[in-house]
């Protein structure tokens, strides 16, 4: 007689027909023990005065429902495929005091299977909600970006930055000079100069006292006319000494402040290169940013005071797109990226300097950099389907001319003179790519590979806090021979 198929005998003694109904389970319950078989690999809270994000890595995709309520600000979410683990309880302590945006984080278990988390904010928000795919050195993140419902406006940047060094007093008695300059405060003149007085060390004076006003207030009769309760048949303007004259000048400089964008590379989610001992890429270009900022703003060029303006002060992440637009924001006549790259090969050392290329790169290496480079959305982490008025922003980047490129390579020989008057230099002259943190229309930009990170010499150097004061006086001394030879255009600045 011969045997049933159900019954055919198979290792370990069990049948076919076992194997089909565990089979079936499987088929069934596959999915749902997959979700949540999910773990947690980190959880990380980047806090910025731009945005604050909150990212879950997982070792595979995680899907999650937001809700935003406005009173008061809150997001709730719903995160599947997850239980509650040590892991996800850290984000509690994760939190820092300093946070711009979140105040607190709670996360609690909500039904079997799903974890909710709910980000209590210390201000209204646009929350962003989205996921990313593996990329090195993360596997699967859900992402959550919260950025301020009134976003971070950069000129307030340099205005906070000059309240924060010049002290609060010296400050406010300059952007009330300013102010009465410009017939911003009701405060009548002195009828009678002492005497004359030389032009206040304040440059932001004017941009301080603008912002306090909503709306610039027109050149009002009355003010005029408030020191003088007399009547007069006519309206008669202080006698001859006119004071303002200073302040005018004093306005009149403070249109033509020079702007230094300074762009760190990376930053948050972004680590950049990391060298053989653990520095990190975005940490130490940070510090050669900064170090860079104070030689800015102690200097001036043809009596016109200097501001350094970074797009990045901490470390959080900033997309390509977003550094650019920042620049363009401010105004900024140069604008610098600091990067300490890494190569295949430890060997691969010196400095190097690039500028943006419409012909494609100059060599291999360059635009095997340049491609590395301009996948740091990818790492970072960029929304793409949140992204607005893409299209436009696009257009702009793709209008890089001809002058600013050669304006770009002035800037380059500049500062790859002084480069390499302190360490080697990769190569002698300045490169071209495409980098698309280069491309802003109207701003002469250059990147700076401050040295190889992955050169274990180079890499301890880059950790000397010596050779980054050593660097940062190097560049400032470039930007310096730019302008002497190509004084900044007339420009005066709306704010």
């Amino acid at each position: 007689m011969s045997k049933t198929p159900s019954s055919t005998p198979f290792p370990f003694g069990l049948s076919r027909r076992s194997l089909l109904q565990a089979g079936g389970v499987v088929l069934l319950l596959g999915r749902q023990h997959l979700a949540q078989g999910a773990s947690i690999v980190a959880v990380r809270v980047w806090p910025a005065p731009d945005y604050s994000r909150v990212t879950l890595e997982s070792d595979i995709p995680l899907t999650a429902k937001p809700v935003f309520v406005p009173s008061p600000p809150r997001l709730a979410v719903d995160v599947e495929g997850l239980d509650l683990n040590p892991a996800l309880k850290e984000l509690v302590a994760k939190v820092r005091p300093d946070d711009p945006n979140i105040a607190s984080i709670r996360v609690g278990q909500f039904a079997p299977g799903v974890v909710r988390l709910v980000i209590d904010l210390k201000q209204e928000a646009r929350p962003q909600v989205f996921t990313l795919p593996p990329i090195s050195p993360y596997k699967n993140r859900l992402v959550l970006d919260l950025y301020p419902a009134k976003a971070v406006d950069p000129l307030a940047d340099l205005i906070a930055d000059r309240l924060r060094e010049a002290g609060s007093s010296s400050v406010v008695a300059g952007a009330a000079g300013s102010a009465g300059a410009s017939g911003m405060i009701a405060t009548p003149p002195p009828a009678v100069a002492t005497a004359p007085q030389p032009p206040q060390a304040d440059p932001l004076g004017d941009l301080i006292a603008q912002r306090s006003t909503a709306t610039p207030t027109p050149p009002p009769v009355a003010i005029a006319q408030a020191p003088a309760p007399r009547p007069a048949p006519t309206p008669v303007p202080p006698p001859a000494p006119r004071p303002p004259s200073v302040n005018i000048a004093t306005s009149r400089r403070t249109d033509r402040i020079i702007i230094v964008a300074l762009d760190p590379g990376h930053g948050g989610e972004d680590p950049g290169a990391t060298g053989p001992s653990g520095l990190r890429e975005k940490d130490v270009v940070l510090k050669i940013g900064h170090l860079l900022r104070e030689r800015i703003n102690d200097a001036h060029i043809g009596g016109n005071p200097m501001r350094a303006f970074m797009t990045r002060d901490a470390d959080f992440f900033v997309p390509l797109a977003t550094r650019v637009d920042k620049a363009r924001r401010v105004q900024a006549d140069l604008f610098i990226s600091i990067h300490a790259d890494a190569f295949t090969t430890p060997t691969a050392r010196g400095a190097s300097v690039f500028a943006l290329s419409e012909r494609g790169a100059s060599s291999t290496a360059a635009r095997w950099l340049a491609n590395k480079e301009n996948q740091a959305d990818l790492v970072g982490g960029l929304n793409v389907g949140g992204l607005q008025d893409q299209h436009v922003q696009r257009m702009l980047l793709d209008m890089s001319t001809t002058a600013q490129i050669k304006d770009s390579l002035k800037l380059g020989n500049s500062l790859l003179g002084e480069i390499g008057s302190m360490a080697k230099l990769h190569k002698s002259k300045v490169e071209q790519a495409g980098f698309a943190v280069l491309k802003a229309p109207d701003i002469p930009s250059v990147l700076v590979e401050t040295a190889f990170i992955s050169n274990p010499e180079e890499e301890a150097k880059l950790r000397s806090s010596a050779y980054q004061e050593q660097l940062a006086d190097a560049l400032m001394v470039g930007i310096r021979k730019y302008f002497a030879h190509n004084p900044p255009l007339a420009r005066s600045r709306s704010v």
